[in-house]
């Protein structure tokens, strides 16, 4: 390729992504005036789409574990379930991968999310809920240490100012060889080959586009060096590229998902 045509393709590149940009903060601007009911409801008509069902594909083999995990808890144990502390819920879409008679803690900072959840407890009819704590991950001082089997945070880490705190939290609750699951978007590791989606995550990122437009979201977090360490003894983790070519979604496209042990 002529050094004429490596200009033309990366100033095509270029402008496609800042297009990209416009038109997606631009949306996120419209929808941040939404009233949370109008909001819930687009992101669940979102969730119907097909990148974010290869997402849940995704999810879904991370999660595949839960079903083998064993509790501290004799009463649990005896009946085989577990109890899982989900920080972060959302609207729920991570409950359809807990096992049967998962006994379930949830933190989330959204003081609706316990209407939402009663409004739609048919749909996780498989839970029995515990605990509904509005907080975030790093305050939730309430939960006792060693009290949990299993922690679940999935796209959380990337609005975290601190993940050092929010990490010793989830330590600390979590049973001796209790399990940390998790799944993140991250910044772009392959810089040789990647360099402009790299480049466009720092700059949304750094200019506080992206965090005010995304309820604190920064596109440029890398997380496995904090969990790696935070203190779990053992952690696997991979990093890779989510199964999406939709063109809207290729800032998110690096991910991280994993399994630590306390």
């Amino acid at each position: 390729m002529s050094t004429g045509e490596t200009m033309s393709w990366w100033v095509s590149a270029s402008a496609l992504y800042v297009m990209l940009a416009v038109i997606l903060f631009s949306l996120l601007n419209y929808f941040k005036g939404y009233s949370l009911c109008r909001w819930l409801s687009a992101v669940q008509q979102f969730s119907t789409t097909k990148p974010a069902v290869k997402l849940e594909e995704v999810k879904k083999q991370l999660f595949v574990g839960l079903g083998r995990e064993v509790s501290h808890d004799p009463l649990l144990r005896e009946r085989g379930a577990i109890r899982i502390l989900e920080i972060g819920v959302g609207t729920g879409s991570n409950f359809t991968y807990y096992p049967p008679d998962t006994h379930l803690v949830v933190v989330d900072p959204n003081p609706n999310f316990a209407r939402y959840y009663h409004a739609n407890r048919d749909r996780f009819s498989h839970i029995h809920c515990e605990k509904l704590i509005t907080s975030t991950g790093e305050r939730m001082d309430m939960i006792p240490d060693n009290s949990v089997d299993v922690v679940v945070m999935t796209l959380v880490l990337c609005t975290i100012d601190d993940p050092c705190k929010i990490l010793q939290q989830i330590i600390r609750v979590l049973v001796k060889g209790g399990k940390f699951y998790f799944f993140e978007h991250i910044r772009e590791f392959d810089s040789e080959r990647h360099r402009l989606r790299q480049k466009l995550q720092d700059l949304l990122t750094t200019s506080g586009l992206a965090p005010y437009f995304l309820e604190g979201c920064c596109l440029n977090k890398d997380m496995l060096p904090a969990i790696g360490a935070a203190g779990f003894s053992k952690v696997r983790a991979e990093r890779f590229y989510a199964p999406i070519d939709s063109f809207v979604y290729q800032l998110v496209k690096p991910c991280l998902r994993g399994i630590a042990e306390k």
